[in-house]
């Protein structure tokens, strides 16, 4: 897995390799226009990118390479524990950073 400086590189550099969705996070899934809800059985996170931001803590945030199960790819940036109050265990669960 490459590492990258900042998050506008590795939004790059993912588009380059076919991550080309913006997902969004809701409560119990991710949705995109294209592949509509993808709840957690229906994705794998493939890569995960930490930044912190230099001079503002709040500027933190992970970025999340995603392959669906229907073969369609994206990422989701996030804010640090910005998802812990309003999701549902198992999209927590599934968001936890593992690598």
């Amino acid at each position: 897995m490459k590492t990258y400086e900042t998050l506008h590189e590795a939004i790059n550099g993912l588009k380059k390799q076919g991550y080309n969705l913006d997902f969004n996070l809701q409560e119990d899934c991710i949705e995109c226009g294209e592949t509509g809800p993808l709840d957690p059985d229906a994705f794998e996170i493939t890569e995960v990118h930490r930044f912190e931001g230099m001079t503002n803590p709040d500027d933190s945030s992970v970025l999340y390479a995603i392959e669906g199960k229907n073969g369609k790819k994206g990422v989701l940036v996030d804010a640090y524990g910005a998802y812990a109050g309003s999701l549902s265990t198992r999209m927590i669960e599934k968001l936890r950073i593992q690598h």
